[in-house]
């Protein structure tokens, strides 16, 4: 029974611990947002299920767009509505633009050294500032163009011999395998094959890692006991980090070693040259190159992916809409011709497509958490020092205060409308907005219209076995990135004339 009096000394601990924070935390009692009260220790943990942001958005509509609920023992504040992101991502941006120490930063972005974890200040700013003169700014996104071009040729000549055979392509794994061929050259120089990386390959690990960080973590919630591993994502996350490093190892190798000086400097080759320098505030060591390596892997293969994903299944689904988009691409393109880069400012149709998929499948539907890093207060409510903060963009694309008919997939809403995908209009975020916006937004929108547009210009598309478009499952499978449950198929048929 010594097991059973351990655990209950534990929880007592934890329960005198608890009561102690809130205190801290709130010493004079000022007014918290509304939200349920949960229970003692584990506070609302029970009410996040498979996909938390929709559970989310169910406790928004009874609690309120300013949602306070403790998950273990952190005070968390969901925000659901523009209004509301404007106050925590504009007018309060700098008090939120932290991010809390979570364990899969830990374990698999190397203590946080990465971009996207690491808490504000200098060294952000400065690995910030690296990462988008050397990947995404116009220059440089100007640079790779051709990797760009190159790969989604392949895609295209890859289907065009599906579509001679009549047989269904699977959409989800193609266009995710383009995508990560794409990063690899712009980041790593050249692609490699699956094996090279892992048994499973790419996309599962990546996969994996992004369910991992999405996780509800009782570690995270409760870091007390984080060393207990309650849930065994502690032993998963080192698993994936080590073959993550394996093959970052490797690839700083071959680059050092490389002696070819008419080679063409990748990403990592800019952050090699930063290793020991004193160019910059911070001293750039090799767990900092890998974590940013592993940072640009993330941000932009698998999220370019999801997007172009959802795209499709929503056009499947609305084959009105597709003929639309087939018609502008017709009277800009001509069915002599493949879709340019060029091309993709003038196509507003698309552009259309792409922003009504952006609000109703945002990539990253909760974002990354925030972290508040002194008291505030927002709207007359009391938002307490190291609170975590999640802009649920997935409510927010479906408040009905800011979108008529916000459940109905309607590209036309966007005629006439100034909203764009930049983060100023808080309605629409799916790049988030503020000091943590996303810095290859521009990139990641061209990889998305050029290769939608492509595969819509080059072929038509039916559903395999004569399945009707309303038919068509649309269950998300949650993570940091949320792409669909089952793999998108259909069957093309090849219309250019060229």
């Amino acid at each position: 029974m010594s097991w059973l009096w351990t655990s209950l000394a534990l929880f007592a601990i934890l329960f005198l611990f608890q009561a102690t924070v809130s205190r801290k935390q709130n010493p004079n009692n000022k007014r918290l947002p509304p939200g349920p009260k949960g229970f003692p220790i584990f506070g609302s943990l029970h009410l996040l299920g498979q996909l938390p942001h929709r559970d989310l958005h169910k406790l928004a509509k009874k609690y309120g767009s300013i949602m306070h609920l403790r998950l273990g023992l952190m005070p968390t504040i969901v925000v659901s509505s523009p209004q509301a992101a404007e106050l925590f991502l504009k007018t309060h941006d700098l008090v939120f633009a932290s991010r809390p120490p979570l364990q899969a930063a830990k374990y698999i972005s190397y203590e946080q050294k990465n971009f996207t974890f690491a808490q504000y200040g200098s060294y952000w700013r400065t690995v910030r500032k690296i990462c988008i003169l050397e990947l995404t700014s116009s220059l440089k996104i100007n640079y790779f163009q051709f990797i760009r071009t190159e790969e989604l040729q392949l895609l295209i000549d890859c289907i065009k011999q599906a579509a001679r055979a009549r047989g269904a392509v699977d959409l989800s794994a193609k266009v995710s395998s383009m995508s990560a061929d794409i990063t690899c050259r712009m980041v790593f120089g050249k692609k490699y094959e699956d094996e090279e990386f892992d048994e499973r390959g790419f996309k599962t690990v990546i996969q994996e890692t992004m369910a991992l960080a999405a996780t509800p973590n009782l570690g995270d919630y409760i870091p007390q006991i984080a060393g207990l591993d309650l849930q065994g994502l502690t032993k998963r996350m080192k698993a994936v980090a080590k073959v993550f490093d394996g093959f970052f190892e490797k690839i700083i190798e071959e680059h050092i070693q490389c002696k070819d000086a008419n080679r063409s400097k990748d990403f990592v080759d800019v952050m090699l040259s930063f290793m020991g320098s004193e160019e910059t505030e911070y001293k750039i060591e090799r767990e900092h190159i890998k974590a940013i390596i592993l940072d640009m892997l993330a941000a932009t293969m698998d999220t370019s992916a999801t997007a172009v994903e959802w795209a499709l299944s929503e056009l499947f689904k609305h084959p009105e809409i597709l003929k639309k988009l087939q018609k502008e691409l017709e009277n800009i393109v001509g069915l002599d011709s493949m879709v340019e880069e060029s091309d993709l400012d003038n196509l507003e149709y698309l552009d259309m497509v792409v922003k009504e998929t952006f609000r109703l499948h945002p990539v990253a539907p909760l974002l990354l958490p925030h972290e508040s890093i002194e008291d505030c207060t927002v709207n007359g409510f009391h938002i307490p020092k190291k609170s975590r903060v999640i802009i649920n963009v997935w409510a927010i694309g479906r408040d009905p205060g800011a979108w008529k008919e916000p459940e109905k997939f309607f590209p036309e809403r966007f005629v006439d409308s100034n909203i764009d995908l930049r983060g100023r209009d808080f309605q629409l975020l799916p790049f988030g907005s503020g000091r943590r916006g996303c810095p290859g937004m521009q990139l990641g929108l061209t990889i998305v219209k050029q290769v939608l547009a492509q595969l819509v210009h080059c072929f038509d598309w039916e559903l395999p076995d004569g399945m009707l478009p309303e038919e068509l499952d649309m269950t998300e499978e949650f993570g940091l990135v949320t792409p669909r449950a089952k793999h998108l198929l259909a069957i093309p048929t090849y219309r250019l004339n060229k």
